[in-house]
């Protein structure tokens, strides 16, 4: 009788498929058992590509913001220059008067193409100025003539 025991025990046959069993389950890329964690792979394509395209946006408004600024600079650049020219012709216009800082002066442009610095505005010559009008400016502290009209 024992050894019809030994025998039932040696006929042993695992019923699950030794194929679908695993030596090291800890070393699976899953969970193997139901109170494990899901462990899902990683898209390191997919992270490469969010990654991108934060770095590719953050750039731009970096990018744009420069842009602003050197449009600013170019600006006040343009101004300064503009500056420059009125404050020449104006430095070579006719003037009877000495010019204070601060205060608005009109720069006109006779016939003849000369210049005249006048405390006149345009419309206190009456019907018909003499000249033609330029522009109203303002003597600013560094001796530069700001263009206001």
């Amino acid at each position: 009788m024992k050894e019809e025991k030994d025998n039932k025990e040696e006929e042993f046959i695992n019923p699950i498929d030794p194929d679908k069993v695993a030596e090291n389950p800890a070393f699976l890329p899953y969970a193997h058992t139901v109170g494990g964690s899901v462990i899902k792979p990683i898209d390191k394509g997919r992270i490469k590509g969010l990654a991108l395209d934060a770095m590719y946006e953050q750039t731009n408004v970096q990018l744009d913001q420069i842009r602003k600024q050197v449009e600013l600079l170019a600006q006040q650049a343009q101004k300064i220059h503009d500056r420059v020219e009125i404050s020449e012709k104006i430095y070579q216009a006719e003037m009877s008067i000495k010019p204070l800082i601060g205060h608005e002066y009109f720069l006109y442009q006779r016939k003849n193409g000369r210049f005249v610095l006048s405390l006149i505005a345009p419309e206190e010559w009456g019907k018909s100025c003499p000249y033609e009008f330029e522009a109203k400016v303002k003597l600013l502290s560094d001796h530069t003539w700001d263009v206001l009209d």
